[in-house]
């Protein structure tokens, strides 16, 4: 799987480790259990006895949970810490959500209702609601962060492949919550740049005459 953004292994990590340690748990637990079921049957013990408790157990039950907890936060927060601290030369989009549709206004004053950024470029997204709290989410990215209203959160990513990737919301948010999706497409830096282009580039009005050249008396005729 190739990496579609700049902390995307940060986040898989994580995941790995979580569900690496509880896999390993469930294995020894299960066993555990299994056991001491036919260990203490009531046919092997007639007879229920009193059992003593036992320091070093105690201990270990304590120590090691506390560890891996320890680990996973660590990883967690290494993943959080990338994504909370943006490089200076980030390109900045601000991100509005409101019921239900997400919106993206560039520094040059462009808006569109899909997200284009140039491919292994940092791009800053100021995120900002409307109306009711709402969470924006690439899946493919490996992060989401609310969008809340009045108050401003932020995220960044650098992708470094192209493609087109779904964005959605993961944050319940009214009746069409279901369908307040819409794409990141991640361009080549000369096609990005193509893109400004056309839409910085000024408006013709075509319902304006025409002027013609009258090439009898060399003065323009409308």
């Amino acid at each position: 799987m190739f990496n579609e953004t700049n902390y995307v292994d940060s986040v898989n990590n994580a995941f790995y480790f979580i569900v690496a340690i509880s896999t390993v748990l469930l294995i020894v637990v299960t066993f555990l259990m299994l056991y001491f079921v036919w260990k203490y049957s009531a046919k092997r013990n007639p007879k229920a006895t009193n059992i003593e408790g036992n320091m070093t157990l105690e201990v270990l039950w304590t120590v090691i949970p506390l560890i891996l907890v320890g680990g996973m936060f660590w990883y967690g927060y290494l993943g959080y810490e990338i994504s909370a601290t943006p490089p200076e030369n980030s390109m900045v989009v601000t991100v509005t959500g409101q019921m239900w549709k997400w919106n993206f206004e560039y520094e040059n004053g462009i808006k569109t209702d899909t997200l284009y950024v140039p491919v292994n470029k940092p791009v800053k997204l100021d995120l900002v609601s409307l109306d009711v709290n709402h969470s924006f989410y690439v899946p493919v990215f490996r992060f989401k962060r609310d969008v809340l209203p009045n108050k401003n959160n932020s995220i960044w990513f650098q992708p470094d492949q192209i493609g087109s990737f779904d964005i959605a919301c993961a944050e319940y948010c009214g009746t069409d919550h279901w369908n307040m999706y819409t794409k990141v497409v991640v361009m080549e830096q000369k096609d990005y740049d193509t893109w400004i282009a056309l839409m910085t580039a000024p408006v013709v009005d075509e319902t304006e005459p025409l002027i013609q050249a009258d090439t009898t008396n060399g003065k323009p005729n409308n």
